[in-house]
């Protein structure tokens, strides 16, 4: 089964899908408002915060009334920050290890994002040069998305189809330090040179907040262990720190989940090992396809490789602030058996 590179503009159209501007300033207006840092507009919908922008926010209503999932669908999903890019390479590198041989690989010549492409921005937004209408039907099986979304603002088509969901944790340190430094530019671009970028400080009290594009944090991971529980074989959850520290073991449980496992002869061969290491941060860091060029007009394609280190966060969060998020860790995770470790083993 051949998995393409994802290109919109080379998808059938079929039926035009839309949501009026009119119906979406009206939504906007009735909805909670918050500023990240007093100046980026957020909205909160359906229990979370979302950019106020109305292409970004329109594309998530289109994303959430037209999509229809096929029950071969797999489906990325994670919080920003959390390991998103080395998810889809792992999973597009599984998925179609049987069609490319490794030093034939389309992730040496295009980046993650451009193979498993974002629903509810890359796929039914409008803001990024991608054409619409985007419908879906002749990409041939598995299907290889990614969304943002909390699980309970899915479509619904997504939680009642036999499709599977790929979840990526990472602990909140790691995770705000590492939005911190993704948004820099993004942040310039939105709100002018002017604009003094906030500190990790600022950070830091604005993700305990909750207050942050697609948050709150530990609500939006919670929805998903808690199907990855009761629904074990649509949901599948991963922590970026266990992949770090055994990414054969949770190379073997991306396969076995999508259907895929490595034969004993793939193991003997050493076909794991090839994957991990084609996907691996330092290798994809220095492919050329990935060091320079823009993803959607707005993020350099070098800007998702920085450094990918287990407990980074000790190089610019305090003692009193990592302590401070421990207590709220416990609150949040309270009685779910979800735990996150903070430093490496």
């Amino acid at each position: 089964m051949e998995t393409t590179k994802m290109n919109p503009s080379e998808l059938e159209e079929e039926t035009l899908v839309t949501v009026r501007d009119e119906e979406v300033e009206q939504l906007k207006k009735s909805l909670p408002k918050e500023f990240f840092m007093n100046k980026l507009e957020l909205i909160k919908y359906q229990g979370f915060w979302y950019l106020a922008d109305t292409d970004l926010f329109k594309s998530t209503l289109i994303f959430q009334r037209h999509f229809r999932a096929r029950d071969s669908d797999l489906i990325v999903a994670s919080f920003p920050k959390t390991g998103t890019t080395w998810l889809k390479s792992l999973l597009f590198s599984v998925v179609n290890r049987f069609n490319h041989p490794n030093n034939q690989s389309p992730l040496l010549t295009n980046h993650p994002h451009e193979l498993v492409c974002r629903l509810e921005n890359d796929i039914y937004g409008n803001a990024f040069d991608y054409p619409r209408p985007q419908h879906l039907s002749q990409l041939p099986s598995p299907r290889l998305f990614h969304t943002h979304l909390p699980y309970s603002t899915l479509p619904e088509s997504i939680k009642f189809s036999g499709c599977r969901i790929l979840y990526i944790a990472r602990n909140p340190l790691d995770t705000l330090v590492s939005i911190m430094y993704f948004a820099m530019k993004p942040l310039k671009m939105l709100l002018g040179d002017d604009f003094q970028l906030p500190s990790i400080e600022d950070y830091f009290e604005e993700f305990c907040a909750g207050r942050i594009a697609h948050g709150p944090f530990f609500e939006h991971v919670v929805e998903y262990w808690k199907q990855s529980l009761e629904h074990p074989n649509k949901v599948l959850f991963l922590k970026y720190e266990d992949l770090k520290e055994d990414p054969t073991l949770e190379l073997k449980r991306v396969a076995e989940f999508v259907g895929m496992p490595f034969s004993p002869g793939e193991e003997s061969e050493g076909v794991i090992k090839e994957l991990e290491e084609m996907c691996s941060i330092n290798n994809l860091k220095g492919l050329e396809a990935n060091k320079s060029g823009v993803i959607n007009k707005i993020y350099d394609k070098k800007s998702y490789f920085r450094k990918g280190e287990v407990g980074d966060w000790t190089h610019y969060i305090t003692p009193a602030m990592a302590e401070r998020m421990n207590k709220l860790m416990e609150e949040k995770l309270k009685d779910t058996g979800l735990s996150f470790r903070l430093l490496p083993h």
